[in-house]
C-alpha cells in the first residue's frame, strides 16, 4: 500500500463506482437524487454508455424492448421503435448523463488499474491511468458485456488480412468485394449477418453450435403514440409491466418445464421452418441442445441471410488459421480476407476481478478460483465496503438486466443508510452467509435448462461446472429477495 500512496496526489471521496453504463449511471442518478454528492465515477474512456458506446457494429439493436430496458426513474418517450437500435441507447444514456447533472461527477480516461482495501485505514485506495484515489465505498458497475472475448485459435494472430471484434467494429476497413469470415451465431452475429449480407461481398459464418431464434416483433412507434407518452407518462408504466410480466412468463422454460419448452420449441422451429425451406440448410440451423439453455435469440433477418447466394454456413467452429486460410474444426478451408470474431465477451471471468484486492492482498479473480459468487449477488467476504452491480448471478435470459440493476442500487442505498445511521466504518459479509446464500442458488438452479439443456454455455463456469452468471428464477424474485439491504449476515465495524 505505501507504494501506490508515496509521494502521490490523492483525490478523496466517500463513494467511487467504476464505469459508466447503466449500472453506473444509475447509480450515480439514484446518489444525487438522494442529496450524496460526495461521489465520483471514474470511466476508462471518453464518454458514457457502457456496452453501448463500444458496441457500434452494423444492425446493433437491443432484444428487449426499449421501454424496460431503460430506467424506471427516467422513462423515454422517444423511442422510435419496440427495439430500439443501439445509437439510440447510447444517446438516451448520454441524455441521462447530462440532464441529471452527472457529467461533472465523471471523471473521464481513467481505467481503474488495481483498487486495494487497506485494513488499517478502512479505505479502498484506487489507481487509475491518470490518478490515484481513496474511497471508503467502491462500487463496480462494469457489467458482463465488457471486454470482448478472443477465440483461442491456432494462427489466429497472423491472419493475413483484416480483423477484429464486433464490439470493437472497424469502421475503415470496407467489406465491398471481400472474403468476410463471420466466427459466431450468437446475439451479435445475427444482427451482423444480415447488414452484411446485404454487401458485395462472399461471406462465411463459422457456426459452433445452432441458435435457437423466434420472431422479432418489432414495430415503429408513431408520432401519435409517441406524443401519448409525452403528455401521459402511465401510458410507458403501463407499457414497461405488460413487457415485465411476458417475460416472467418465459422463465418457466427456463425450468424446464414440458409445456413451457414444447411452447418455446414449436415458436423457434417453427420460425426456423417457415424462413429456411432448403431441408439440408435448415438441418444444419438445428440446435443440438435444449431450448433455452443458450440464449434464445431474436431476428427477422438471420435465417433469410443464409438463402442468398453470397452467404455460405460453415456448421462448425474456427479451428486454425494458417495465413489468409480458415480451417474448421470439420476441416473445410475457406479464404478469407477479413475475419469478423462475434465471439462474446470475458463475463464468467471478468477482468476487473484482476484488479480488484482484498484484505488478504489477494485478488478477486484468484478469490473467485472456483467461480464468481457474492452474497445477495452484490457483496464478498474479505472485501469490505466493495458492492458489485451485474456481478454474480444477475444475469437473466428472459427479462430486462436494466430491473436488476435497479435492485442492487436499491440495495446500496439501504446499505448506506445503514452505514450512516449507525456510525459504520467497514462493512463486510460473513464467509457462512455468503456460502449459505450460494447452497442455496445452486440448489435453486437444479433441474434447470443451464444445466442440464445440454448445451456448453458462457452462463456455466467450466471450474465448478456452477451457474455463476444467471440469476436462476423470476426477475421479480430477485428484486423481492435482492433488492433491500438488511444487515444479517454482516460484520461491522463503527467508529
Amino acid at each position: 500500500m505505501e507504494n501506490m500512496t508515496q509521494d502521490k496526489t490523492i483525490i478523496n471521496q466517500k463513494i467511487l463506482i467504476i464505469g459508466s453504463g447503466f449500472a453506473g449511471l444509475g447509480m450515480g442518478i439514484q446518489l444525487m437524487r438522494k442529496g450524496e454528492e460526495d461521489f465520483v465515477i471514474l470511466e476508462r474512456a471518453n464518454d458514457v454508455g457502457g456496452t453501448w458506446r463500444d458496441s457500434h457494429y452494423p444492425g446493433i439493436a437491443c432484444d428487449v424492448p426499449s421501454h424496460l430496458y431503460s430506467f424506471s426513474f427516467k422513462t423515454n418517450p422517444e423511442w422510435s421503435r419496440v427495439f430500439s437500435p443501439g445509437g439510440e441507447i447510447q444517446s438516451y444514456l448520454r441524455d441521462c448523463a447530462k440532464t441529471e447533472g452527472l457529467l461533472p461527477k465523471i471523471h473521464f480516461g481513467r481505467d481503474m488499474l488495481a483498487s486495494r482495501w487497506d485494513d488499517e485505514k478502512k479505505l479502498w485506495f484506487v489507481e487509475t491511468s491518470n490518478g490515484l484515489y481513496s474511497a471508503q465505498i467502491l462500487i463496480t458497475g462494469t457489467g458482463h458485456l465488457a471486454d470482448g472475448h478472443l477465440p483461442n485459435v491456432k494462427g489466429i494472430n497472423d491472419f493475413i488480412g483484416e480483423i477484429f471484434h464486433s464490439a470493437d467494429w472497424n469502421h475503415e476497413v470496407s467489406l465491398e468485394g471481400k472474403r468476410v469470415g463471420i466466427v459466431g451465431s450468437g446475439a451479435s452475429a445475427i444482427q451482423i449477418l444480415p447488414e452484411v449480407a446485404k454487401l458485395n461481398c462472399e461471406v462465411t459464418v463459422f457456426q459452433r453450435s445452432a441458435a435457437y431464434v423466434v420472431p422479432r416483433a418489432d414495430r415503429v412507434y408513431t408520432e401519435a403514440e409517441r406524443r401519448q407518452f409525452r403528455r401521459d407518462p402511465t401510458i410507458i408504466d403501463e407499457v414497461r409491466q405488460q413487457v415485465f410480466w411476458e417475460g416472467e412468463y418465459n422463465y418457466a422454460q427456463r425450468r424446464g418445464v414440458d409445456r413451457f419448452l414444447k411452447e418455446a420449441k414449436d415458436m423457434a422451429l417453427g420460425h426456423l421452418e417457415n424462413q429456411i425451406k432448403d431441408k439440408d440448410l435448415r438441418a444444419k440451423l438445428t440446435p443440438n441442445y435444449e431450448v433455452g439453455c443458450k440464449r434464445l435469440l431474436i431476428s427477422n433477418e438471420y435465417f433469410p441471410a443464409f438463402t442468398k447466394d453470397n452467404v455460405t454456413l460453415e456448421p462448425s467452429a474456427i479451428k486454425e488459421v494458417n495465413g489468409s486460410t480458415a480451417i474448421s474444426a470439420d476441416g473445410n478451408k475457406f479464404d478469407l480476407d477479413v475475419l469478423i470474431l462475434a465471439t462474446g465477451f470475458e463475463a464468467v471471468r471478468p477482468p476487473f476481478a484482476k484488479r480488484i484486492y482484498g484484505k488478504g492482498g489477494i485478488d478477486l479473480d484468484t478469490h473467485w478460483d472456483k467461480g464468481m459468487q457474492a452474497y445477495q449477488s452484490i457483496t464478498v467476504n474479505d472485501y469490505p465496503n466493495l458492492f458489485i452491480i451485474n456481478g454474480p448471478n444477475t444475469g437473466l435470459g428472459h427479462n430486462s438486466v436494466v430491473f436488476i440493476i435497479e435492485a442492487q442500487i436499491d440495495y446500496i442505498l439501504g446499505a448506506l443508510e445503514f452505514a450512516k445511521e449507525n456510525n459504520v466504518l467497514a462493512i463486510e459479509v460473513s464467509e457462512d452467509a455468503e456460502q449459505k446464500y450460494m447452497e442455496e442458488l445452486h440448489i435453486r438452479s437444479q433441474n434447470t435448462v443451464w444445466l442440464d439443456g445440454g448445451c456448453k454455455s458462457w452462463y456455466v463456469d467450466d471450474r465448478s461446472g456452477r451457474l455463476t452468471l444467471i440469476w436462476p428464477d423470476y426477475a421479480h424474485s430477485f428484486k423481492d429477495e435482492n433488492g433491500t439491504f438488511s444487515p444479517d449476515g454482516y460484520m461491522t465495524i463503527t467508529g
